[in-house]
């Protein structure tokens, strides 16, 4: 499969989605449609009240080998073309950093370039032994992308990310977790890993979560007067909503909170 239907979400748990890149034939390599559809896919599950947490991975032992070179010579053919495959690109990792909701990746096998960007965007990278990860943009002659790049210095500051760049290496899970592409490695399967760090997150309030994401990033990018006013306004929310009722009413009847939210 090379369409949208390459991109499969299982919300079997109403709290945990699991979103899988599902192209094991191509090593999960996304093409164009995969990109809008990915976007499309943490946009909506962002939105979703009842979720916490969402585990993004690959099918068949790889996490994704990067974008499908193959179709460059059609959806890359021009610089017109280039730019709507970039936004393409950029749209769904920024899907994936502006969602709300903890998320994780699950790797095995190859996380490259695109795939590695993918990987970066979540708040967590959780690797098995076969993981590796690496951004071979300079051996393309390609400038990686924005909302990458970004996503890259801060897991790894600004000169392992020089290091990951300028010299478009393959790293091992040990100096993936050495540089910080990722977290940590399992000691089994990477997807039952991060089904479990995602299960931490049950008993979180959902605003809390999106709250702290936003500060977080807000934070690391030297925030100006309106993002400011903006995680200002997240907090005053956040004290009168329903979810700050229910942790206040939990904490004192020593009961775990229910929260909804709202």
């Amino acid at each position: 499969m090379t369409d949208a239907s390459s991109i499969v979400t299982d919300q079997s748990d109403p709290a945990v989605a699991i979103v899988t890149i599902d192209r094991p034939d191509q090593r999960n390599a996304m093409t164009l449609a995969m990109w809008v559809a990915l976007a499309e896919t943490f946009e909506r599950l962002g939105a979703d009240p009842a979720l916490r947490a969402v585990v993004l991975t690959g099918s068949g032992g790889a996490f994704c080998a990067g974008a499908d070179i193959k179709e460059f010579a059609v959806t890359r053919s021009d610089a017109a073309a280039g730019a709507r495959y970039s936004d393409a690109v950029e749209r769904a990792n920024h899907a994936i950093l502006d969602c709300p909701k903890a998320t994780i990746a699950a790797i095995s096998g190859p996380a490259m370039g695109g795939g590695c960007g993918l990987a970066l965007c979540c708040d967590f990278r959780i690797g098995d032994d076969t993981a590796y990860m690496g951004i071979p943009a300079a051996r393309l002659g390609l400038v990686y992308g924005v909302a990458e790049t970004q996503a890259l210095m801060a897991a790894v500051g600004l000169e392992a990310a020089k290091t990951v760049l300028f010299s478009a290496r393959r790293f091992a899970a040990g100096d993936a977790v050495r540089l910080g592409l990722l977290s940590r490695v399992a000691e089994g399967p990477a997807l039952e890993a991060a089904k479990v760090e995602a299960e931490s997150y049950r008993g979180s309030a959902p605003r809390s979560i999106a709250g702290a994401k936003r500060v977080l990033r807000a934070l690391l990018h030297q925030p100006d007067a309106d993002a400011l006013a903006q995680i200002a306004a997240l907090a005053a929310q956040a004290v009168e909503s329903a979810d700050h009722a229910e942790g206040i009413a939990a904490f004192r009847e020593k009961r775990a909170p229910v929260f909804r939210g709202s």
